[in-house]
């Protein structure tokens, strides 16, 4: 159609929905009879749950165009309508429980309670659980501090360490003895006279001046040869005095001085008591001391004590 020329046909036969209007319908347009406003067209339609598995479909019952089809009455059953599973070969479905709360409380709502102690339990997890770390920690610094504390301080580095003695033990005093407890020679007696003498019993060896006079001490357990010094404790009338040292049988340079280092009067024997010492060489294990009076020498004396020292 062309402005101008409206063609052979009427606008009522162009317009497919010409019966709805005023116009069309007093010119004699009449609604389609195939479908709905659409000439020639195939009515489909159909209605809900007709169709049943393995039988070969129906087609519903439509009502003349403009007027409602006859519906049934609620709660009836519809002819045209089933449920997929009410057919033949319809699917199944299972029955579904309501979902609802435990213990009887017919779905009043979640467990609040259940809730409340469960959140109570993970807190008290986590206070645990930071606890046990912080206790942790403490120990490490505690045992960081204790391997500190060992470390030895200046004055405990400049102690030695019990260790360093042999087998732990104390030192081993030297050999001491008593003047009377030696071998004396013929002529020498012990005797005590005069106060003074720490010899037990204040008892001293006199008869030493005298050439050929002499005692002999065997001293046990020298541990280490080396050298020693030689104690005697010696009593004098004021005078000086000396005798010939004899270590293992070897006569030494230097006589044992026996001298009166205190200007002491002369002819006190109580207060003449004094000590003088010598060098000595000793061998490990056991030595031979003698203190004799020789020719040339001065032994107006008498012998209290004698000892070792290193």
């Amino acid at each position: 159609m062309t402005p101008g020329n409206n063609g052979a046909s009427t606008p009522e036969d162009d317009d497919p929905f010409g019966y709805l209007y005023a116009d069309g319908q007093a010119n004699g347009a009449q609604p389609p009879s195939g479908g709905y406003g659409y000439p020639n067209s195939v009515n489909r339609v159909r209605a809900v749950g007709t169709r049943q598995y393995g039988q070969p479909p129906q087609h519903a019952q439509t009502a003349p165009y403009g007027q409602v089809p006859q519906q049934a009455t609620y709660s009836q059953p519809n002819a045209h309508y089933a449920a997929p599973e009410t057919l033949p070969g319809g699917a199944t479905t299972a029955q579904q429980m309501p979902v609802g709360g435990g213990g009887g409380r017919g779905g009043r709502g979640p467990n609040h309670k259940g809730l409340l102690i469960g959140a109570i339990a993970v807190v008290a997890a986590v206070v645990i659980g930071i606890g046990v770390a912080m206790l942790g920690g403490d120990k490490e610094k505690s045992d960081a501090g204790n391997e500190t504390g060992t470390t030895p301080t200046q004055s405990q580095e400049s102690k030695p360490s019990p260790s360093a003695t042999k087998a732990g033990a104390a030192p081993k005093d030297l050999p001491e003895a008593d003047a009377k407890a030696l071998r004396l020679s013929p002529g020498l007696t012990t005797a005590s006279d005069f106060k003074g003498a720490k010899a037990d019993g204040g008892v001293y060896v006199t008869g030493f001046n005298q050439v050929g006079a002499k005692v002999t001490w065997t001293v046990d357990g020298i541990e280490k040869a080396g050298s020693y010094r030689l104690y005697v404790r010696y009593g004098i009338p004021g005078v000086d005095a000396n005798a010939t040292l004899v270590v293992n049988g070897d006569t030494q340079d230097r006589p044992v001085n026996m001298k009166n280092f205190g200007g002491l009067p002369k002819g006190d024997w109580e207060k003449g008591w004094q000590e003088t010492w010598s060098n000595v060489n000793l061998t490990k294990g056991t030595n031979t001391i003698e203190i004799a009076c020789n020719e040339g020498n001065q032994c107006d004396a008498v012998l209290d004590q004698l000892w070792l020292k290193k």
